[in-house]
């Protein structure tokens, strides 16, 4: 439903600042620039869903090796400390939680609604969240992400030099927002924060990341890039053979596997092209009207008034647009590359906030929805504090790498 209005209220606006620039000031061409851009974004929408197809089989392909393997499910058990290996719905939420680390989103979402559903099993009050089912709800809207392959994708077909260069960037910004959604949560639940697992996590990620930005800040600038590549490809590479390895070493016919999770990309990137070419089109009509640069300049003068540096202003839409809708802020990240460059700041900036949470409302929308949860709890609360954190630190992660 939230999808609805932002969609609807993209194009009412769009017409109305339109309007206001033909009457107003007798632009004449402003309603030509936006049935163009109508037909120009819809293009687009499909060109990119398709060119999905070929990344998309390739990693269900080898989710379905690491499935069968029995390697998916070890390596979320890392970013899971808070659920016992012993749960019912513990199978479905490793799996979930292990395509959301890899980037694949739309793998995830039938993954999870399957744990809904075990966990509404459980859950005594059947309209109402239970304490499970909040925190799986916060660790999905904070979106950890290890491999975020579908934004390199993305970066690839829009001319980077080096998609793989927000790799770090968005592990590190995802990270922390993952972090304070469980902290955020825990504290709610009362859960022992002091734990030994949980302290083991917590120090050891804390660790990770400081070890992370103490070292490229000590780097030079056109180093930071180069070194950021190399840890991406080296650790894309390094899953990619780990899943083969484990199925060799379970005796699967692993191309069989492959070939058999494969199949699934082709569909999955059809399925996407109407939403993906619905929100192109909109994000293009609010922008051609010229309502988008009147955003964008508002929100400029107010940081200027304040003293800060604007550079990131352009960047906003996405990071505004994130708690709302994933393919809406996908589209705002989109077109920021489409305008500015993939290599700009803003398109990078844009990268790393589409990388640093996923869709709260989204989320809370269809999981809750899928078992008639009427009652979230604090669900919400948790996720929107999860989201400031991650858009702060996609903001300075931004400038730590590419400034």
């Amino acid at each position: 439903m939230t999808l609805n209005y932002i969609w609807v209220a993209f194009i009412v606006i769009a017409f109305a600042v339109a309007t206001c620039r033909l009457i107003f000031f007798h632009d004449t061409d402003v309603f030509t620039e936006i049935v163009t851009s109508t037909f120009s974004a819809a293009r687009a929408g499909f060109d990119v869903s398709i060119g999905l197809t070929g990344i998309l089989s390739l990693w269900l392909g080898l989710m379905k090796i690491g499935e069968r393997a029995g390697l998916v499910g070890a390596f979320a058990r890392l970013a899971a400390p808070v659920f016992p290996a012993g749960h019912p719905a513990a199978g479905s939420i490793f799996m979930n939680i292990s395509a959301n680390m890899l980037g694949l989103d739309n793998a995830a979402t039938p993954i999870g609604l399957r744990a809904m559903q075990q966990l509404q099993e459980l859950n005594p009050r059947k309209d109402t969240a239970s304490d499970a089912m909040i925190m799986f709800l916060n660790l999905n809207a904070s979106g950890l992400t290890v491999v975020p392959i579908t934004i390199m994708m993305y970066r690839a077909q829009y001319g980077a030099a080096n998609p793989a260069d927000v790799f770090l960037p968005i592990l590190l910004t995802t990270t922390v927002a993952t972090l304070t959604a469980i902290i955020a949560v825990a504290l709610m639940q009362r859960i022992n924060l002091m734990h030994r697992s949980l302290i083991g996590f917590f120090a050891g990620t804390a660790a990770f990341i400081g070890g992370l930005v103490w070292l490229f800040r000590t780097l030079p600038s056109e180093q930071v890039s180069l070194c950021s590549t190399v840890a991406a490809n080296v650790l894309l590479f390094t899953i990619i053979c780990g899943f083969i390895v484990a199925g060799v070493r379970k005796r699967l016919n692993v191309y069989e596997t492959f070939i058999e999770g494969a199949k699934e990309g082709f569909g999955t990137a059809i399925r996407i092209v109407p939403y993906l070419v619905a929100i192109l089109v909109a994000v293009g009509v609010f922008r051609a009207s010229g309502a988008m640069g009147l955003l964008i300049d508002g929100l400029r003068w107010m940081v200027d008034a304040i003293g800060w540096d604007t550079s990131f202003v352009e960047g906003l839409p996405t990071l505004l647009m994130k708690p709302l809708s994933g393919s809406g802020s996908r589209g705002m990240m989109l077109d920021a590359m489409g305008t500015y460059g993939a290599d700009s700041f803003v398109g990078r900036l844009a990268c790393v906030a589409q990388g640093s949470t996923d869709t709260a409302f989204y989320i809370v929308a269809v999981y809750y929805g899928s078992v008639a949860i009427r009652r979230t709890r604090y669900t919400i609360p948790c996720a929107l504090i999860a989201d400031l954190a991650g858009a702060i630190t996609a903001i300075l992660m931004t400038y730590l790498f590419f400034r």
